[in-house]
């Protein structure tokens, strides 16, 4: 019996080849396009999920309040959290406190090697976490001063084939460090790479005596991570924290009107959740990723609503199929099995032929997201275990309501004829049709809305100057004694060539958070103090990157007391409390217990990209400040001059490896996660049109056929060709049109809350759900026309004689 139901099933699909391809082009597209979304899905919610423990792994976040507002979120906060943390709550097991640090030269007989990324990490952190070491002890490695752990390929590169256990490596041409581990390199799917860790002991022995980093609750720059016991509650220990921070924190007079409080983040929901100061990494899009799940969800569903479609417009002409079938005695079970069946081997085929489009389409799917999926992915089971539900959910889910629809039919009232005129399953069919252009037009809504937004961002006016601006990284290896000597001299070489403009140096630059917060500055003689933002700049910075001056005037070497100066921007005046620039100018400010003078006043500028709010923003001025070289060009001379750049960096930082890059390519990187999103955002709904519109097509010919006789008695009695298309187009177009009275308001509330995310964002106009409903429109008539046009001009009397 099996073997008939797929020999009859294999029949009709070569019978009815042009309902098979259709059907089968677009469940392989819709299964492919499935699976590399989910691909893509299942990896972004991996992260951290690997380590045994991350169920019970949490990490501290910091709120810092001003007169009640929340003004700062970070991801890093007080040093003294972990251990008071432990040392209070029964409920924590473990803690873990890491310290981000930059780029290290490592030295091991003389052979120098980079260390991009690495971490300063107290003791457990081998216990807590579950990166194995491949070397060494994982109780004692960060337990002793001077200690480092290195990651496999790091160490690779600098030992080879030695044991790299117990070698002295220097660091930055400094003090000398024993390596005492060695990990396995941190997978793609963690918050936390690191190319090495170096011992928190020695950075409480650097720190000296008097430093207690353990105790500050005002030094903020420390990530620290709770191993609660398996009984905790996160919730309940969480309740617990103001408690003891009011206890512990010391509430000087001056900052009264400021306060802190604690959470706790899952470790888990870092990566795609958690968008705070001084992150790890920049972290992934919990939207995005649910985004791109819809989109996944509606492309196979269209596919499967394909199915549906073509299987119950078919049902007229297999109604004396079925007929026949009942009369000599097939039970309705039997007639549902082999319909089943027929869906089961049209998805088998499907499946197959999206395989193919999956190895064909990785590339071009890496290039849209960003990601780095390879055909090693067959090999993963969560991608068969994908495949699979896809096919079953397919087969039943596409298959289960024709089945019903065909073996429901009456044999005597098919055998008469009757079944004909009964028009089963219209109903369904307009609002399959009408659900398949509700999902297109709210994707082609959703991606016109994206790129608008991206394009805004990208147009804006920055309020600085970052074009022809060569960057050139910090210098790792130098001598503090000789450096602001090493710096003029660099400086002063470069601005020698006339293609040069001018050289600035600065802690931080333009399409880069400022991890330097201040809290506590005000002006002197005043109790009201707020955090700012601070960069460290040299005399150049305002000129480098023609930054608007409002009030006041620039650091110059002229006044001697500039050392003590700052120049704030106009949002940190105001946080300060003055309503025009001009009021601020020359007050004394408090920073940190020093005073300093405020000298000048700039305007807001875009510190980082336009999905970011102004900050307020201070520039002070440090004359050897030890950061980025930016570099101001003549147009159109940037490339001849890296060589040269090269030669003078090598002449006054010999030992440093000379890295640059061009600052607007660095700024537009930030918009590069919303120009992926949107690039397979704007792919994706490409091909959930194509499948709908290949249904459509399936749909109209056989809509067509339907009326052949209809079309031809028309023309006898008159009717002209463009008269027949408005009839055979109507129906068609209604459809699209209550697609988009559902889709529309949809697509607006959704944008509306994607778009929240960003501080500055573009308005949605009319014509943004207007344009793409003509598009679908225009689409889906093509589509039609195809068939209607062929059957408009056919001969009226091969119409009439049609059966």
């Amino acid at each position: 019996m099996l073997l008939n139901y797929f020999t009859v099933a294999f029949r009709n699909l070569i019978r009815h080849r042009a309902f098979s391809i259709i059907n089968i082009t677009g469940l392989a597209i819709g299964i492919a396009a499935c699976l590399l979304i989910l691909q893509y899905v299942v990896f972004e919610l991996s992260y951290d999920k690997f380590h045994a423990k991350s169920a019970r792994i949490y990490r501290v976040q910091q709120n810092r309040y001003e007169e009640g507002k929340l003004s700062t979120q970070w991801a890093a906060g007080a040093y003294a959290v972990g251990n008071s943390f432990k040392d209070a709550f029964p409920e924590v097991e473990d803690y873990v406190k890491l310290i981000q640090q930059q780029s290290l030269m490592a030295d091991y007989k003389h052979k120098n090697i980079k260390l991009e990324k690495g971490f300063i990490a107290s003791p457990s952190f081998f216990s807590v976490f579950s990166y194995p070491l491949v070397a060494g002890n994982p109780k004692v490695a960060l337990e002793k001063p001077y200690t480092l752990v290195l990651a496999k390929s790091a160490a690779q590169r600098l030992f080879g084939t030695e044991n790299a256990v117990g070698k002295a490596v220097r660091l930055n041409n400094r003090e000398a460090f024993e390596v005492t581990g060695v990990y396995e390199d941190m997978p793609a799917n963690t918050h936390l790479k690191a190319d090495y860790l170096i011992s928190y002991a020695t950075f409480i022995t650097q720190a000296g005596k008097d430093s207690k980093p353990d105790e500050a609750w005002d030094w903020d720059g420390c990530l620290t991570y709770l191993l609660l016991k398996p009984s905790a509650n996160a919730q309940a220990l969480e309740a617990k924290f103001p408690g003891l921070v009011k206890k512990l924190i010391d509430n000087e007079p001056t900052q009264t009107h400021t306060s802190v409080s604690y959470q706790l983040q899952p470790l888990r929901d870092i990566h795609l959740y958690s968008h705070l100061m001084m992150e790890a990494e920049t972290n992934g899009d919990g939207q995005t990723v649910y985004l791109l799940l819809g989109i996944a969800f509606f492309i196979i569903v269209i596919a499967w609503v394909n199915y549906i479609n073509l299987a119950t417009a078919r049902a007229l002409n297999r109604a004396k199929e079925v007929g026949v079938r009942k009369a000599v005695g097939s039970l309705r079970s039997q007639l549902i099995t082999q319909f089943i069946t027929e869906s089961a081997v049209l998805n088998a085929i499907a499946v197959l032929l999206a395989l193919g489009i999956v190895a064909l389409g990785i590339p071009i799917f890496n290039d849209l997201s960003g990601q780095q999926l390879t055909l090693s992915l067959l090999e993963n089971g969560t991608f068969w275990l994908s495949l699979s539900a896809l096919f079953l959910l397919g087969t039943f889910l596409s298959g289960l309501y024709p089945a019903f629809v065909l073996s429901g039919f009456k044999p005597v009232e098919v055998l008469k004829g009757k079944v004909a005129n009964a028009r089963q399953g219209i109903l369904l069919r307009k609002s399959l049709v009408v659900l398949q252009f509700a999902a297109s037009l709210f994707l082609l809504v959703g991606t016109l809305a994206v790129f608008r937004q991206i394009q805004f961002m990208r147009a804006q006016k920055l309020g600085l100057d970052i074009e022809q601006t060569l960057i050139i990284r910090p210098p790792l290896v130098s001598n503090d004694s000789t450096y602001l000597q090493q710096m003029q001299a660099f400086k002063e070489e470069l601005t020698r060539f006339a293609a040069i403009r001018s050289v600035s140096a600065s802690t931080t630059i333009p399409g880069q958070p400022v991890i330097w917060n201040a809290g506590g500055i005000k002006v002197l003689g005043t109790e009201r103090s707020s955090q700012y933002r601070v960069i460290g700049v040299d005399y150049d910075y305002l000129k480098t990157y023609g930054l608007k001056l409002i009030s006041g005037r620039n650091f110059a070497k002229e006044f001697g007391s500039d050392p003590k100066a700052l120049i704030f921007n106009k949002m940190a005046v105001k946080q300060l409390g003055f309503d025009k620039p001009e009021e601020a100018i020359g007050k004394q400010i408090d920073f940190w217990g020093e005073t300093f003078t405020l000298v000048g006043v700039v305007d807001n500028f875009h510190q980082q990209s336009l999905r970011e709010a102004y900050e307020p923003l201070i520039l002070r001025l440090i004359p050897d400040v030890k950061g980025y070289f930016s570099v101001k060009m003549m147009a159109g001379q940037s490339a001849q001059m890296v060589s040269t750049l090269k030669s003078a960096w090598n002449q006054f930082f010999p030992g440093n490896p000379f890295e640059y890059f061009f600052l607007d390519q660095h700024f537009n990187d930030q918009y590069r996660a919303d120009q992926r999103f949107g690039q397979v955002f704007g792919f994706f709904t490409a091909l959930a049109i194509l499948v709908a519109c290949l249904g459509l097509f399936g749909l109209a010919s056989f809509t067509t056929m339907q009326r052949t006789k209809e079309i031809g008695i028309r023309k006898v009695l008159g009717a002209s060709v463009g008269e027949i298309l408005r009839l055979l187009y109507k129906d068609f177009a209604v459809l699209v049109l209550v697609s988009s009275v559902i889709a529309t308001p949809l697509a607006w509330y959704a944008i509306s809350q994607w778009l929240q995310s960003y501080a500055f964002r573009v308005d949605q106009p009319w014509w943004v759900f207007v344009v793409p409903l003509f598009v679908v429109m225009l689409v889906a008539l093509a589509t039609v026309s195809f068939q209607s046009v062929k059957a408009a001009l056919t001969n009226p009397v091969k119409s009439l004689k049609t059966e």
